[in-house]
């Protein structure tokens, strides 16, 4: 039950899969039976929009006797909050997991097949094995048990919220590493994405060993026979 529930009150939606979080509307799986105490794996990524660096993904499976308030869409919470919340994920979820496939992958596989091949190595890498795996957006994985894709779970699915906000945290701190190694790219305030600023320095500069060679900015620097920094 959470903290922000009384004793004597229950749950909206208490024959949820989350019954111990109070969600903004009723959800229920479709492919495959929920039941009590099954170990439902949250799995989601940050990173596909980038321009450099690995795609990092989460599988978190969250403990009903140990809720965690506060969890929601990474997107939506301060870099300060994301910090906290990812912190109380790491202590009091049953298990938790990242993946990840770098540049190079992202490279030879296409962005959306390699998302699919961190995923699962998240869910691999996780210490108890899930009974089914909940993925936000319109696709999931084989992970050889039941997987079901929800569409905006990061903002409607508590476990697919803690596993955004590992996510998120992890690949922010990725992106202050490379920052330090290269601060004329501004990788502290952009993170990657092709803003304005990233644009400008990568023209300047040239790319990096870390950029996504196969993305439409950095392969028209590298057809203008500009070496790797």
């Amino acid at each position: 039950m959470s903290d922000s529930l009384s004793a004597s009150s229950t749950p909206p939606f208490a024959d949820h899969p989350f019954s111990e979080y109070p969600l903004a509307e009723a959800w229920q799986p479709t492919r495959f039976a929920w039941h009590a105490q099954m170990r439902l794996a949250g799995v989601d990524e940050v990173g596909r929009g980038p321009l450099v660096g690995a795609v990092v993904t989460a599988a978190v499976i969250l403990d009903p006797a140990r809720p965690i308030p506060g969890l929601a869409d990474s997107k939506r919470l301060s870099e300060k909050r994301r910090t906290l919340l990812a912190a109380d994920i790491r202590t009091h979820a049953l298990a938790w997991s990242l993946g990840r496939a770098e540049a190079a992958e992202i490279d030879q596989l296409n962005i959306f097949q390699a998302t699919l091949v961190a995923m699962q190595r998240a869910v691999a890498g996780l210490g108890l094995a899930p009974d089914a795996v909940l993925v936000d957006g319109n696709r999931a994985p084989e992970f050889g048990v039941p997987a079901e894709p929800v569409v905006k779970g990061d903002g409607r699915i508590p476990a697919i919220s803690a596993a955004s906000i590992l996510a998120k945290v992890a690949r922010d701190e990725e992106m202050a590493v490379l920052h330090s190694q290269y601060p004329e790219y501004g990788f502290d305030r952009h993170k990657g994405y092709p803003t304005a600023v990233h644009l400008a320095a990568l023209e300047r500069y040239g790319p990096l060993p870390e950029h996504r060679r196969s993305f439409g900015p950095v392969s028209r620097c590298l057809t203008e026979d500009r070496p790797l920094v």
